[in-house]
């Protein structure tokens, strides 16, 4: 028998939850499709309804806004990375080498293949890196960090940060640290494919591995 993983998420992310119905599901993982490849700024509902062949009016009924779909989106990923980070560090001893492996995982992605939604694992994984940051980084920050709309990005840095600890039980930055390296992993990403003279990955060292390698040494560095 497969598995899938369900994730819940707060409710203050939807109107409807989008796993109840299948029109929801729809929304969402059609949705994931629509943002990779038009980009938040020119997506829109209205160009979501035509490609699901529904009303507009319905995609309001689970989602206030753009944003909120986004933010949806966003969350879930932060949600099942973290599953997947327990569970490919579980057999684990080494922290060191755990450590590596969550670097992988933020490099590279995660097959999201077992969550419940099914998603498109690639489209998810570039909104991730180029619109993830938009998820909290408005005007409505505090109101919706006030309902733990972010608890899942924050749990995954806490879990992250406890690795920190485990390799360097004296290194007193082990949040900051562990919410640095997912940003970096994200940014040098965006860099190395867009904006190529903001990181040393361009030309032959067009590499995610070289990224891997980086965010290696500038964690170890770090925690000796």
């Amino acid at each position: 028998m497969e598995l899938k993983v369900s994730i819940k998420l707060n409710e203050k992310l939807y109107i409807r939850d989008p796993e109840s119905t299948e029109l929801g599901k729809r929304i969402v993982k059609q949705g994931i499709i629509l943002i990779h490849e038009l980009g938040l700024e020119s997506f829109t509902f209205k160009k979501l309804a035509e490609e699901i062949k529904t009303t507009e009016a319905s995609i309001y009924r689970y989602f206030e806004n753009k944003h909120r779909l986004l933010q949806y989106i966003i969350v879930w990923y932060w949600s099942y990375l973290e599953y997947m980070v327990i569970y490919k560090i579980n057999n684990l001893t080494d922290t060191e080498t755990k450590i590596r492996k969550v670097i992988e995982l933020l490099v590279v992605g995660v097959d999201v293949s077992l969550g419940a939604m099914d998603f498109d694992s690639e489209a998810l994984f570039d909104i991730i890196i180029s619109e993830s940051s938009k998820a909290y980084l408005s005007k409505g920050v505090d109101d919706d960090n006030s309902t733990h709309i972010y608890m899942p990005y924050k749990e995954l840095c806490a879990r992250i940060a406890n690795l920190m600890t485990e390799q360097n039980p004296n290194y007193p930055y082990p949040h900051s640290l562990a919410s640095t390296l997912i940003e970096t992993a994200h940014f040098q990403h965006f860099f190395m494919q867009h904006l190529p003279r903001l990181t040393d990955f361009r030309g032959d060292q067009k590499d995610p591995q070289n990224i891997q390698l980086y965010l290696e040494n500038l964690v170890f560095s770090a925690l000796k």
